[in-house]
């Protein structure tokens, strides 16, 4: 064991120690390039390069499986090492599970003709950091992360749905593939939160407090979140959909209320988390009161995607790369707050003023996409440098 340790601080390569570095930093600059292209796509009238794909078919496909799915390899990647205690892929390794999600990038952005081989690569990717996942996982017997694995494996099903589609195999394929995954990604956040949003706060507010968090809302939002998922997904049943969304913002309003605490707003990095919530439990009532009030479904689905999806991501990584660099994750570089409130601010341009301002809806989206270009480049100058350095305390990972 020694010796390996000592074989792994050899490295000289930093951005390839732990999964959180590459993987943040391609996210990063992904994100950055697509919302750009798409930018260009919706509010400039470029053309997409691709003949069997709608413009906002393939904006979702790569917001869900290339810049999320990057994230999520880079959050698990690093937080299985903290699980189990063994280290994960690095070096060489890391590097070519990387390179399955950059070529299948490029390749689904710019070589439309070879659509089959990014497939192929996406799905490879998926599959290696479930393998890469799975084994300490396996091999310290830490069975609870087991339901983490298999949403990435039901992600890994639902990008394979999508290909089918795109093949014209399957006929909702394309449907089932893009909102399957966004749901998938909900459903891990809102797991993953569960999790660690009270206790990263009550650690993190400077003071003693502890939260609420019962234990009944855990197992009926599960039960309830199922069936909207294959209410939504599957079965398009606008009535199941609206009782099982309205009951998903009553569940999650009082892990809310029970998780709220004043001293957040002084930290980005708690008040970012919490305000993702938010936003994911708008998408709901916004979802239960569509019919009745005639709002558009993309409303409420980018309350979820940019507003809970977009910001818990940012400030998720804002933080790991924080704490997993060596630095004090409650004082934060001062442009983090910066990043986070062009991001919030672009989720509430999104969402809250096509719904008060319908009529420029376009100037609304345009705006809300600088907005999160805006926030992506400040991330990018302050952590770029961090992801790709060394530990500052001499320390591998």
């Amino acid at each position: 064991r020694n010796m390996g340790m000592t074989k792994i601080s050899a490295s000289n390569i930093a951005v390839l120690n732990l999964g959180f570095r590459i993987f943040f930093l391609g996210a990063g600059a992904y994100s950055i390039l697509a919302i750009f292209l798409w930018t260009g796509v919706f509010s400039l009238n470029y053309a997409v390069a691709t003949d069997t794909l709608s413009a906002f078919q393939w904006h979702a496909h790569e917001m869900i499986y290339g810049y999320c799915a990057a994230v999520i390899s880079g959050f698990i990647l690093t937080a299985v090492k903290n699980w189990t205690g063994i280290q994960t892929v690095h070096g060489s390794q890391l590097a070519f599970i990387f390179c399955l999600w950059l070529i299948a990038r490029l390749l689904f952005l710019f070589a439309p003709d070879f659509v089959i081989i990014a497939a192929i690569l996406d799905l490879t990717f998926i599959t290696a950091v479930i393998i890469a996942a799975a084994y300490p996982i396996i091999k310290s017997r830490n069975w609870r992360q087991l339901g983490i694995l298999s949403k990435l494996a039901l992600l890994a099903v639902f990008n394979s749905l999508f290909y089918l589609g795109h093949a014209g195999i399957l006929e909702q394929g394309l449907d089932w593939g893009i909102y399957g995954g966004l749901y998938l990604v909900i459903g891990l956040i809102l797991t993953l939160g569960g999790r660690v949003i009270p206790s990263f706060t009550e650690s993190g507010v400077g003071y003693r407090v502890k939260l609420a968090n019962p234990k009944w809302i855990t197992p009926s939002g599960l039960m309830v979140f199922l069936v909207f998922f294959l209410s939504e997904v599957f079965l398009k049943n606008p009535v199941m959909t609206e009782i099982s969304a309205a009951a998903l913002f009553i569940i999650y309003s009082f892990r809310l209320f029970g998780w709220y605490t004043p001293g957040i707003w002084k930290k980005p990095l708690l008040w970012s988390l919490y305000i993702s919530m938010v936003f994911i439990n708008a998408g709901f009532l916004l979802l239960a009161l569509g019919s009745f009030f005639e709002i558009s479904k993309f409303i409420a689905v980018h309350s979820l995607a940019y507003g809970g999806v977009g910001v818990v991501t940012l400030g998720m990584m804002a933080r790991v790369a924080l704490g997993h660099t060596g630095r004090n994750i409650n004082e934060p570089p001062s442009i983090v707050k910066y990043s986070l409130v062009a991001m919030v601010i672009g989720a509430v341009v999104r969402v809250f003023f096509p719904i008060v301002l319908p009529d420029q809806y376009l100037i609304w989206v345009f705006v809300s996409q600088g907005l999160w270009l805006l926030a992506f480049i400040l991330f990018l100058m302050v952590y770029a440098p961090m992801l790709i350095r060394r530990r500052v305390d001499g320390q591998f990972g």
